[in-house]
């Protein structure tokens, strides 16, 4: 790789890691049993270098340290995978593997820390921005992975930089969340299929209790006195549901959003489901800024929604630029021949529109 070109791009997933990003994550399930994971990219410092990454079996890459210098852990794909990564292909964000297994990460500041970093043990060391594709080259299921992740170290692309979590899925429709506190790996099993970011993920559990009053549904007429209270209008008994973009609201609408979804028939419906419910996720660049002082004028600080049906193996995204979806089909992909490539989620950033012709 082009000397000047990585170190372009290290400072600029630097400057992603430490501006910070809003990343929301929903699963549905299906009433076929097929499972969808998706998720927004929010991030509103400027425009990210989003590419979509295929991995053949047999890739190698070998990972960045803290030194600056990838000279840390080697690994070559057992699997091949689909990611889509930022800045630089090695840096996937979220991905499937040909196995079915799914991961991806979320920003995770203040409330994680992953192990020291010792440059004698550089080589079993692997960037925490690199783990999605270290997952998804070597296994299968959620069990390996967490047997594996004791024998490497994860640390930080930049020292100074904060931490980020895990969401983990594989074809079995086991999610679990990865977290690092005070140096050690926790794995929670994740009960509501929703991720957000800071802080921890049995705080944010716990914190639905505060909304346990909410349900679908539309409240009855009620008498108060001489007077007659009516609900304004349907789904009232979901007034209360926070709708700003802080990671624990976020976290409360996308529990909810998605857990009280009607279950659709099979996974590319549920999939279509989870786009609509993402929208009610995605963050309007503006807010994340004072009044008047926004840095850049993209067209959402949402930049990317991925949605994949792990069980039809069909990777679907849109981005900021263009909301029209696109699909890979993993099944339609040789992983034993096809070439290690990485393409611009966008080559046109325009927006499709179909213009209707009146007769």
């Amino acid at each position: 790789m082009n000397t000047r070109f990585f170190a372009a791009a290290i400072a600029g997933i630097i400057g992603i890691i430490n501006y910070g990003n809003a990343c929301t994550g929903i699963t549905l399930r299906a009433k076929d049993k097929s499972v969808v994971v998706a998720r927004t990219v929010d991030w509103h410092g400027d425009e990210m270098n989003s590419m979509y990454v295929i991995a053949p079996r047999g890739h190698t890459q070998k990972s960045l340290t803290p030194s600056g210098k990838m000279d840390g852990l080697e690994f070559t794909s057992v699997y091949g995978y689909v990611g889509i990564a930022v800045q630089i292909p090695d840096f996937v964000i979220d991905g499937t593997n040909e196995a079915g297994l799914s991961a991806g990460l979320f920003y995770f500041p203040d409330y994680g820390e992953y192990p020291k970093y010792s440059a004698l043990n550089k080589e079993n060391t692997i960037a925490d921005f690199e783990l999605v594709a270290w997952m998804l080259s070597r296994f299968s299921t959620i069990d390996q992975v967490i047997e594996a992740i004791k024998d490497i170290t994860v640390a930080n692309v930049d020292p100074t930089a904060s931490t980020v979590h895990w969401r983990i899925t594989d074809a079995t429709g086991r999610q679990v969340i990865l977290e690092f506190i005070d140096g050690n790996a926790h794995f929670y099993e994740s009960k509501v299929g929703a991720i957000a970011n800071s802080p921890g993920y049995p705080w944010h559990l716990t914190n639905l209790n505060n909304y346990i009053n909410l349900e679908p549904g539309t409240n009855s007429s009620k008498k108060l006195g001489d007077t007659t209270l009516n609900a304004f209008g349907s789904d009232s008994k979901m007034l209360g549901l926070p709708g700003d973009f802080t990671p624990p609201s976020r976290f409360v609408r996308a529990a909810l959003l998605s857990n009280y979804s009607v279950p659709q028939k099979n996974g590319y419906e549920s999939t279509m489901k989870a786009f609509h419910i993402l929208n009610n996720l995605d963050v309007p660049l503006g807010v994340e800024f004072d009044s008047g002082r926004a840095t850049n004028n993209m067209p959402s600080a949402t930049q990317w929604t991925i949605a994949t049906d792990l069980g039809d193996k069909v990777i679907y995204y849109h981005t900021m630029y263009n909301r029209t979806i696109r699909s890979i089909d993993m099944k339609n992909i040789d992983f034993a021949k096809v070439q290690f490539q990485y393409v611009p989620l966008d080559t046109v950033k325009v927006q499709t529109i179909i213009p209707i012709k009146v007769k």
